[in-house]
């Protein structure tokens, strides 16, 4: 039976370690050691069986994204949020693996011209870094600008995808 209470596991990766949250086979956290706007320990439910299949399954796809030879998740993910925020993350998503958007632009495809500041606040409370990709978020003239798991871990992700997209980003 699977579970429908939240439930997690660490996962060590180049960026640190990402706790996994579930909620059955929707994985609806993602989050970093010293992450801004954490929810707190109490966001991760309670510890799952270490075979957990489904959260097994996204810590395979996070292994082969951080090997370079994963450029997009297939994992089904359900981050709670406002319905401004869900819009946001959906968007995200359809940021293409090594390529990057300023806030302005991602405010543009949202239909909001002037609401770059509103989808900045949005992606920094994204649940499910790496996997909804608000990393691939920067500045206007394509600076490294506030991103929840600090400067350092953003460029990290992007000179990856740079690396394995055969582009510079940076």
């Amino acid at each position: 039976m699977i579970s429908s209470r939240r439930h997690s596991v660490l996962h060590d990766t180049p960026v640190g370690t990402l706790t996994l949250v579930a909620v059955g086979d929707c994985l609806v956290g993602v989050w970093m050691e010293d992450q801004r706007h954490h929810p707190g320990t109490v966001a991760h439910g309670v510890p799952a069986d270490p075979g957990d299949p489904f959260l097994a399954g996204v810590a395979d796809q996070l292994e082969e994204y951080f090997a370079g030879r994963r450029t997009a998740f297939e994992i089904p993910v359900a981050p709670a949020g406002t319905d401004f925020q869900r819009r946001v993350w959906a968007e995200l998503q359809r940021i293409p693996f090594g390529e990057t958007l300023s806030y302005g632009q991602l405010a543009q495809r949202l239909g909001s011209p002037g609401g770059s500041r509103a989808v900045g606040l949005a992606n920094g409370r994204n649940p499910v870094g790496i996997v909804i990709p608000c990393h691939r978020v920067v500045g206007s003239a394509g600076s490294l600008t506030g991103y929840g798991g600090g400067l350092e871990r953003k460029r990290l992700l992007l000179d990856l995808e740079s690396r394995v997209a055969g582009h510079h980003l940076f």
